[in-house]
């Protein structure tokens, strides 16, 4: 009756600000599609929605509810927003069946907000200029020549360098990921030439910059103003070569700053990577192999080498893309101390 009088809706604002953190928990399969679309029908979603502190989910729910597509895309978006996954347990379900499902127990939870509490902020006071996701390079008004970067290792990388206590500024390409983490703010491009711009613009103010974009090497050199049409033969489009963004920020960088590239390699993967660091002046290189399985565009884990200028190569186990981003702003805030 409070809620449809309107007295149970006057304080959501003044909680999801007020609040150090949010826990949902339990988070259950309903929960979580109506905060990873936006529904808002009830206090918990309207504080959500107005929180500005940390949001912790704790899933909850049976064994095919959890491993749903459905469930599982919401939990990536929620994740990719900024938010924080409570790990679910294994063991019997309220259906009988034993698996993944079950909500942490309160103790995990209360172990889990310690450790994100009690996390160092590393990072504190930096600037991070990161880039993300792939660029689409325009042929005409329908079609373009992009990849399949998905851009979840570059938001990954920003919400933990934020988590960190770095002001973020992640340059993002067409995708349909995105995060609303308070440390980072996101400026959209569509193009290389864009975000070439918006990098050689915001990387003089940074502390350092990871590169985290899949960048289009060539862009058609003219775009059609117009769809072009079937004519039944043989179509050339000519290309051009698009702003070298590494080599340009590398050329750039001041004695202070550190500039972490990313290479997506598919043979002589570490000769590749140690070339690619001397010539575009990285402090190191995060080296992806596409023949590695689980690693590289679409997924939600990736299997890395970091490889610094004295070729020294540190070698990681497949993990989760969070995970990795740990790995990966760790090496930098070491660095940055350094």
């Amino acid at each position: 009756s409070s809620v449809s009088s309107g007295e149970g809706w006057n304080n959501h604002v003044e909680m999801g600000l007020w609040a150090d953190a949010m826990i949902v928990a339990p988070a259950t399969a309903n929960t979580l599609a109506k905060m990873a679309t936006g529904i808002c029908d009830n206090a918990v979603q309207a504080v959500y929605l107005s929180a500005r502190c940390p949001v912790f989910f704790a899933p909850a729910m049976d064994l095919d509810m959890w491993q749903h597509p459905t469930t599982q895309g919401n939990v990536e978006r929620l994740i990719s927003f900024g938010n924080h996954m409570i790990p679910v347990g294994f063991g019997e379900l309220a259906s009988g069946l034993t698996g993944e499902g079950r909500m942490a127990e309160p103790e995990d939870i209360v172990t889990f907000l310690d450790n994100f509490f009690d996390k160092e902020q590393k990072l504190s006071g930096k600037k991070i200029l990161i880039t993300a996701g792939p660029t689409y390079e325009k042929i005409d008004p329908v079609r373009f020549i992009g990849n399949y970067s998905s851009g979840k290792m570059g938001i990954a990388l920003a919400n933990e360098a934020a988590d960190n206590g770095a002001q973020v500024y992640l340059v993002l390409g067409p995708t349909h990921l995105t995060t609303d983490h308070p440390g980072v703010e996101v400026i959209n491009v569509t193009t290389a030439v864009e975000m070439r711009d918006n990098s050689v613009r915001l990387f003089p103010d940074c502390d350092a910059g990871i590169l985290a974009a899949a960048v289009a090497d060539y862009r058609p050199k003219a775009y059609a103003e117009q769809k072009i049409k079937k004519n039944d033969q043989d179509f050339t489009i000519e290309l051009v070569e698009n702003p070298d963004i590494a080599k340009e920020l590398g050329q750039s960088k001041k004695a202070d700053q550190l500039l972490v590239g990313f290479a997506l390699e598919t043979q002589s993967e570490e000769a590749n990577a140690k070339a690619k660091i001397k010539k575009k002046n990285f402090d190191f290189i995060v080296l992806n192999s596409l023949n590695d399985k689980g690693a590289g565009f679409g997924y939600d884990t990736n299997k890395i080498s970091i490889i610094g200028k004295d070729n020294k190569i540190k070698n990681f186990e497949l993990k989760s893309k969070t995970e990795v981003a740990g790995d990966i702003i760790d090496e930098l805030a070491n660095r940055l101390e350094g």
